[in-house]
């Protein structure tokens, strides 16, 4: 046996053994001996995918839906570079992948031999861990190596705590393909079924316990770990919840859906300061919240890790592992004026988008309420997620995701892809057209690859909606080619292009039968940008007539 292929055979054997389930092929010379060590592992459900890019950020959705490592392969140049905005993505929103480059060996590196770049640490300090793999060598004591090495790359993107991506670069000389030859210096197999090396788990951390008070409020920002447990404890002490939609915990009678409106609200805001503040998870949707946040007189950061913890407003004033909200007596005129200034503002909201027609804020509320329980909603960067935090109701048995660790809109069709794949039940995603149009390589899928039950639902202002919202829409000469950047692409024909079923919604109350379906499939919906700027305005203006309302009473 080559030694090429006995490395790639015993480091997908323990990897598997770890735990490994999922694994993405970008095709390529360099990184065949992997290539063909995965065909033959029936253990694992193998993706392959033509596009670089694509492939990383669908290993990323199917990492962030299964909450487990999964392997992202390719081939050594450039095809290891497009990995990196996805890995930068799962660095900052802690998900496992475990990125294996294949390389040239180091006598070719350097001399300008075909597709060989400088690939050591090429992610630098997005990785949780990188490792040289080094060139196998046909010798005593590499299986004992490559197996406590697996061992090592897998449970450090699980990380307990700080899970992330782990880079090895694999430098392979030729042979690259089995020899027909199955003899080798040492056995290959690891022994026992169970991995070569099992990494204890840390018991659980000691948890921060709060001095009982009525006057607290829960903050769910995107990536929230223990959602349920805290909402619960939340409830129990009479805390108001107000949470992003992809922190998960937008549910309950505690549930706050229009706070974005009320802390936006001055005198809401400022009569409103709690005692303390506990956060879970990364807000940033919401600057009304934000700014909130930042004067917050005591605000407990819950971070599973002590080492990286979420605090863009520089507020925090303790950060812990855990935290115990106690039960605490006494009235509930803290959380009733919450909740009563939330009914208010929430119907006169639900008046003014009932009558917006299509609507972006109204297709977002609209579209949570139709789909079914046991769904996955992947939300876009940039407008969808915040129309969703601004026009959702609160809403049980969704499980929302999305990618805020660095809010990019690249690669989401593909993230959106794994994470159905991962997804036991229907999926669904809500993106823009430009991030549609980024990244329509993800709806390429070979004959052979495992399909998920996704509909995309596209909403297609004709460029980058969100300008229209930020201060670069009073610069009115330039605004349109530079910030708004309209593209005149017809999605339909997008859809064609690689035999994805595709309908046009033209009316909001088409939307509930245009959803159905099965396996993949576009819904696009348009709208107009300078309209959907006026909605927002709208919504704005009448909330908060509704708080001011509501607090003169």
């Amino acid at each position: 046996m080559n030694p090429a292929t006995a490395l790639a055979t015993v480091l997908v054997d323990e990897l598997v053994r770890c735990g490994l389930t999922d694994v993405v092929l970008a095709p390529g010379s360099r990184s065949a001996p992997l290539a063909m060590a995965l065909h033959a592992e029936s253990r694992v459900r193998l993706h392959v995918r033509i596009d670089e890019r694509s492939a990383s950020f669908l290993a990323l959705g199917l990492a962030k839906r299964s909450e487990r490592p999964v392997a992202l392969i390719c081939s050594s140049g450039t095809a290891a570079v497009n990995f990196h905005p996805a890995v930068v993505e799962a660095a900052e929103s802690g998900v496992p992948l475990l990125v294996l480059t294949a390389d040239r060996p180091p006598e070719l590196r350097g001399t300008g031999a075909n597709q060989t770049i400088d690939q050591l640490k090429l992610y630098g300090s997005a990785t949780r861990w990188f490792a040289e793999v080094g060139v196998p060598e046909d010798r005593p004591g590499q299986v004992a190596y490559w197996r406590s090495l697996a061992c090592r790359a897998y449970q450090r993107a699980a990380g307990a705590g700080n899970p992330g991506p782990v880079h090895l670069n694999l430098a392979f000389r030729e042979p690259l393909i089995p020899d027909g030859d199955t003899e080798w210096c040492e056995p290959l197999d690891g022994g026992t079924n169970g991995p070569w090396v099992r990494a204890r788990v840390a018991p659980p951390p000691i948890a921060l316990h709060l001095p009982p008070t009525r006057r607290g409020v829960l903050v769910v920002g995107d990536g929230a770990a223990n959602v349920r447990r805290y909402v619960a404890a939340a409830g129990m002490a009479g805390w108001p919840v107000l949470s992003e939609p992809s922190g998960g915990g937008r549910y309950g009678d505690h549930a706050i859906s229009t706070y974005h409106y009320l802390l936006g609200t001055p005198e809401f805001a400022d009569g409103h300061r709690p005692d303390v503040v506990v956060t879970l998870g990364r807000p940033g949707l919401s600057r009304p919240l934000l700014s909130w946040l930042a004067r917050a007189g005591e605000h407990i950061v819950v971070a599973p890790d002590l080492d990286r913890w979420p605090d863009p407003t520089r507020s925090a004033t303790q950060v812990a592992q855990a935290v115990e909200i106690p039960v605490a007596s006494g009235d509930d005129s803290w959380l009733h004026a919450w909740r009563q200034a939330d009914l208010a503002v929430r119907s006169v909201m639900d008046e003014v988008l009932d009558l917006t027609g299509t609507s972006e804020p109204r297709l977002a509320r609209d579209l949570v309420d139709a789909l079914p329980n046991g769904a996955l909603l992947f939300c876009g960067s940039s407008m969808p997620i915040r129309d969703l935090d601004q026009a959702m109701r609160p809403r049980r048995g969704i499980r929302f995701m999305a990618n805020r660790g660095a809010s990019g809109i690249d690669g989401l069709v593909s993230t959106a892809m794994g994470a159905a794949l991962a997804h036991n039940g229907p999926s669904y995603a809500l993106m823009g057209d430009l991030s549609f149009l980024h990244d329509q390589n993800g709806l390429i899928l070979g004959p052979r690859e495992p399909r998920p039950d996704l509909c995309l639902v596209v909403v297609n202002n004709d460029g980058g909606g969100i300008f229209s919202l930020l201060p670069q829409a009073a610069v009115r000469d330039p605004f349109e080619r530079v910030f708004g950047t309209p593209h005149g692409v017809d999605l339909g024909y997008v859809a064609a292009a690689t035999g994805t079923p595709y309908t046009l919604v033209s009316d909001i109350g088409e939307l509930p039968k245009a959803l159905r379906g099965e396996g993949p499939r576009i819904v696009e919906v348009r709208t107009d940008r300078e309209e959907n700027a006026l909605v927002h305005a709208r919504l704005r203006e009448a909330a908060q007539d509704a708080v001011r309302a509501f607090l003169s009473a």
